[in-house]
């Protein structure tokens, strides 16, 4: 009864707030609506959980793989309610509220259940006075590295949020823009760090972007600058694989200097000037520690390519291809693979990455986009039902990491978070895979989907070791996940 007396007030609370600010602001609503089962076999291509880092301060303190078994079905359940106060049309604040869990935990659990709402927008928007066309973002916001849209997002930073500020603005009408931000990702510590002792907690980026558009053709050259504090909480919250090189866990462990800077070049290209052909590319190059040990250097490439037919009605074929850097024969001189913050990249709704799913939890493999090349091949857009569309993909993908760099990890610190068989891949192992996606639209705004998936790999068992690779060979991973989207 309490917590019912306490949830009425907030809600109380809330409506008063909404009813006060419709008196001199225009609130405006929207939102989504997610409910969906998943049966996945197999995760991880074993069924078992992969290594994660147990410790926010410690890179050596981790829960091994293979410890864990798989349950197979559950049911998700995400509701996102986004409002928007808007005084004028120059100036507006949203915010994003969401609650996502599965069926029987949490806020879904029957009896005293946990009321669990994140906050995943908060962000202050207004155009500059006198200057309409300059808009300015601050605030928790989603924030994506520009990257040609047949891929989706960026395997730098993509469809995520962060605490930043963005500035938007044209330079040339209808042909040059320009984006800039900053953005905070970690501050570990907040005010005050944990002695006398000032210590580099956080990890900063800096991203500029210059969309140039032109009759038939899209160009946006970008570059991004990320400054990495050495006592920021790398480890438990996923950014450690994807900044640092192998080479940091080898004595003398983690960095020489407090704070290191990572940056990167890109591109992202698109041409529509033979259309119904259309040509879509992106070209990345990055780099960091460079000042540091050369065993904590890490630098690499990352290229993609893909050409879609939109000519037919019933269905729109896209091929594709991309390659990245791999890892050398020794983990001493550094990483070769591009490092990477928050990678959200795949093509045609893969079940090997994690893209552009609907039905998003347990929905992929999170394999790596680097270290590794890769082809495919998409039917999208299928119609020959109204209101019923399918897509089906297949993907074919091979490491570029030498197996000597991960085998030599793996033996001098054990089974870690950070090579993991399916996720980073040797010259000599492959994956396959297929998806077969349907969407139904019952109503205008609400959708019945199915996404199924399949994946093979094959695996070295002298890198991961017998019991790992045994397993893999034991069943194939695969998923069908069913249900319902619903956005207002």
């Amino acid at each position: 009864m309490k917590r019912f007396a306490a949830l009425a007030l907030v809600a109380a609370f809330v409506l008063g707030a909404f009813a006060s600010a419709q008196a001199a602001t225009e609130v405006k609503m929207t939102g989504d609506a997610r409910i969906y089962g998943v049966f996945f076999a197999n995760h991880n291509f074993t069924g078992w959980n992969t290594s994660s880092w147990t410790s926010a301060t410690s890179p050596t303190t981790w829960k091994k793989a293979g410890t864990q078994t798989e349950d197979r079905f559950q049911i998700w359940e995400r509701f996102r309610l986004r409002s928007d106060f808007v005084a004028n049309e120059a100036v507006k604040f949203r915010l994003g509220i969401r609650v996502e869990n599965t069926w029987g935990k949490g806020t879904f659990t029957a009896a005293n259940p946990e009321v669990s709402i994140d906050v995943y927008q908060a962000f202050l928007q207004f155009k500059v006075p006198g200057c309409q066309d300059v808009e300015v973002t601050a605030g928790l916001q989603d924030v994506d590295l520009p990257q040609s849209k047949m891929f989706y997002a960026s395997p730098v930073f993509g469809g995520d949020r962060i605490a930043a500020l963005t500035v938007s603005a044209p330079l040339i009408d209808k042909t040059l823009s320009v984006l800039a931000g900053f953005g905070r990702l970690i501050d570990t510590n907040r005010t005050y760090d944990t002695t006398t002792t000032q210590v580099a907690d956080e990890l900063d980026m800096y991203f500029l972007a210059l969309p140039i558009t032109l009759d038939g053709f899209k160009a946006t050259p970008w570059g991004a600058v990320a400054v990495a504090g050495d006592a920021a909480n790398y480890w438990t919250t996923g950014f450690a694989q994807n900044l640092v090189s192998g080479g940091t866990f080898v004595s003398p462990a983690l960095w020489k200097n407090d704070q290191n800077a990572f940056w990167w070049a890109g591109g992202a290209f698109e041409v529509t000037a033979l259309d119904p052909v259309k040509f879509y590319a992106d070209v990345i190059y990055g780099a960091g520690a460079q000042s540091d040990r050369k065993k904590s250097k890490r630098q690499g490439w990352f290229v993609d390519l893909g050409v879609e037919y939109t000519g037919w009605d019933i269905l729109t074929p896209q091929l594709y291809g991309w390659w990245s850097t791999g890892e050398d024969g020794s983990t001493r001189n550094g990483s070769e693979r591009m490092p990477m913050v928050r990678p959200n990249w795949g093509p045609g709704n893969s079940f090997l990455f994690d893209n552009s799913q609907d039905l998003a939890k347990e929905g992929n493999m999170g394999v790596s986009p680097v270290g590794n090349w890769g082809i495919g091949a998409t039917l999208n857009n299928i119609t020959f039902i109204e209101k019923l569309t399918h897509r089906l993909t297949f993907n074919y993908v091979r490491g570029t990491n030498s197996p000597a760099a991960l085998r030599n990890l793996n033996n001098l610190i054990g089974s870690n978070p950070y090579f993991t068989m399916g996720r980073d891949l040797t010259q000599n192992e492959q994956l396959l895979s297929v998806n077969f996606d349907n969407k139904y639209m019952i109503y205008e705004n609400l959708a019945a989907v199915m996404e199924t998936g399949w994946a093979h790999g094959d695996f070295q068992e002298s890198v991961w070791g017998r019991r790992l690779a045994e397993k893999s060979r034991s069943g194939d991973a695969w998923k069908v996940a069913f249900g319902l989207t619903y956005k207002f």
